[in-house]
C-alpha cells in the first residue's frame, strides 16, 4: 500500500480524491495549505505528493521547491489547465508528473502508480549489474545512486529513470515519444514537455553546460542521445 499526501486548497476536491485514492488502496493524508503539507511530509513519510498549484498562502509551485531542497519523494502537480505555463514552471521545480483539473480518480491512480515504478529497476535476465562508469559519471543500476566526481547526485524518480534508460544504450537517439512512453509510460505527444523539462533538470544537476552538454546531447528536430565520455 502506498502513502500519498494530498496537498489541495478545495475542501470538495481534497475529499473526493482522497476517497477515491483510499477505495484504489491507497493510504492518504490531506493538507489544505502549503505550510500544513510541509509539515506532514516528514511524519507520515509519502510515497508521493499530489500537489494542486492553486494555493492560499504559499504557492503550489514554492511548496514544490521547498520539497525536492530536502526530499526526492515523487511529486505529482495538479493543475486547471493543461496548456498553462504553470505546468512547464512546475516541471522545471521538479515535479515528476502533472494531471489537469477535473482530477479523474483512474488517471491520477494509473500516474501514481506509474511513478512509483519508476523507483524499481527491472533485470529481464535477473542478473543485477555493476556500476558503469562514464567518464566521472558513475551509475549503480542495481542500487539506484548515481556519483559525480564522486558525490551523490540527488535524482528525483523521473529524472533517474530518464537517465538510465539514456544511458543503458550510448549513442543511440530515442525520441521524445520513445522516452515519454519509456519513462513516464505516457502515450500522450503533447506530454513531450515533460521530457524536455526533466532533461533540463537533469543536466542541471549533472553540472552540463546548457550550450556544450557533456552526457546528454539533443537531437535537433528528434529527441536526445547519452554519450559516454
Amino acid at each position: 500500500m502506498s502513502r500519498v499526501l494530498i496537498v489541495e486548497d478545495d475542501l470538495d476536491v481534497r475529499n473526493a480524491v482522497e476517497l477515491a485514492l483510499r477505495h484504489q488502496g491507497h493510504h492518504v493524508m490531506a493538507a489544505g495549505t502549503g505550510e500544513e503539507g510541509l509539515e506532514q511530509l516528514h511524519p507520515f513519510r509519502p510515497d508521493v505528493v499530489v500537489l494542486d498549484l492553486m494555493l492560499p498562502g504559499m504557492s503550489g509551485l514554492d511548496v514544490c521547491r521547498r520539497i525536492r531542497d530536502r526530499d526526492q519523494v515523487p511529486i505529482i502537480i495538479v493543475t486547471a489547465r493543461g496548456d498553462d505555463v504553470d505546468v512547464v514552471v512546475g516541471l522545471e521545480a521538479g515535479a515528476d508528473d502533472y494531471v489537469v483539473k477535473p482530477v479523474q480518480a483512474r488517471v491520477l491512480d494509473a500516474r501514481i502508480r506509474a511513478v512509483l515504478r519508476r523507483h524499481a529497476p527491472s533485470f529481464a535476465d535477473g542478473a543485477r549489474p555493476r556500476a558503469e562508469s562514464h567518464g566521472t559519471l558513475v551509475i549503480d543500476r542495481a542500487g539506484l545512486v548515481v556519483t559525480h566526481h564522486g558525490s551523490p547526485v540527488a535524482l528525483a524518480p523521473s529524472e533517474l529513470r530518464l537517465l538510465l534508460t539514456l544511458s543503458a544504450s550510448p549513442g543511440r537517439t530515442f525520441s521524445r515519444q520513445q522516452l515519454l512512453e519509456a519513462v513516464w509510460e505516457h502515450s500522450y505527444h503533447g506530454d513531450i514537455r515533460l521530457v524536455d523539462a526533466c532533461v533540463k533538470r537533469l543536466r542541471g544537476k549533472l553540472g552540463e553546460l546548457s550550450g556544450d552538454p557533456q552526457y546528454i546531447q539533443t537531437v535537433r528536430g528528434f529527441g536526445y542521445r547519452f554519450v559516454s565520455p
